[in-house]
């Protein structure tokens, strides 16, 4: 039963991240030119944008779990 609760309270966070959050951004640098012991480089944001529906879907099967594991 401790485990269903802690997999099912990981899970609601989870998914109120996912609502707050709707999108994750990051930097890399990447290199676009070397000539010889000269290189250029040129940093690069990428964005991950997550739907509202993962959110929700991780909170009711946080619920869910929840209330099965109540059950046992």
């Amino acid at each position: 039963m401790k485990n269903t609760l802690t997999i099912g309270v990981i899970l609601i966070v989870l998914g109120a991240a996912v609502l707050g959050w709707r999108q994750f951004s990051y930097t890399t640098t990447e290199k676009v030119l070397q000539i010889g012991p000269i290189v250029a480089t040129a940093e690069k944001e990428h964005t991950i944008n997550f739907p509202a529906i993962l959110g929700w879907i991780l909170v009711a099967g946080g619920v869910g779990v929840i209330l099965v594991g109540r059950k046992k």
